[in-house]
């Protein structure tokens, strides 16, 4: 499908009703860190936006992912898209680009949002995450801020929807074994909450 009719079928798809926590919970690590989901949580918890920014280059749909530093105060090192807390009488939508502007570099005038996925609860930050999805019309030009943004990592999204990309591991989280899905692209593992999210947004895209 041409980029053009991926998005189209996008915005129409996701303002109907979504896959929510049952599409999340398929990335999610095993025993689950807390069991607490947004439903049960909502004013409770800190806020903060991330764009999922689409954009098409070689005849291919691309996501935008970055690598943190280990300089940021949550998640270091890990693969996250662009995004941060919300500042008071901002909207999700206007965090989520105003930090996209600040991490990469890209104008918010340039990305049309067509919609919103669901919010998850992230329990060891405490944060309740409102996903944004956005597009371009080309790809886009980074530059990046360096305190935070260790690596831009673009994703064509055929390989995040092939099912050959999704694996799990064993690992040691603290003194506990941990089951963690993964998405597996250019070296990089995708964990955690952003696989989470990416979980239901794929769902959206297959469906």
């Amino acid at each position: 499908m041409n980029y053009k009719d991926l998005t189209a079928k996008l915005e129409e798809r996701i303002n109907l009703s979504k896959p929510g926590l049952k599409a999340q919970l398929i990335m999610c690590p095993e025993p689950r860190p807390g069991h607490k989901s947004y439903s049960d949580i909502k004013g409770r918890c800190k806020k903060a936006g991330v764009l999922l920014l689409l954009y098409p280059w070689r005849k291919r749909t691309y996501l935008t992912l970055t690598s943190r530093t280990d300089r940021v105060f949550h998640h270091k090192n890990q693969i996250s898209f662009p995004g941060g807390q919300n500042e008071p009488g901002e909207s999700m939508q206007e965090t989520a680009l105003r930090e996209t502007y600040e991490e990469l570099g890209l104008p918010p005038e340039l990305t049309r949002i067509i919609g919103e996925l669901t919010p998850l609860y992230v329990p060891p930050s405490n944060f309740c995450v409102y996903p944004i999805v956005g597009t371009l019309q080309e790809r886009p030009v980074y530059m990046t801020r360096p305190k935070e943004v260790a690596e831009v990592i673009e994703t064509p999204l055929d390989h995040l929807l092939d099912k050959r990309n999704l694996r799990k591991e064993i690992w040691t989280r603290g003194q506990q074994e941990v089951k963690v899905p993964f998405y597996y692209f250019g070296g990089h593992k995708i964990w955690g909450a952003t696989a989470m999210i990416l979980a239901e947004f794929l769902e959206i895209v297959r469906s």
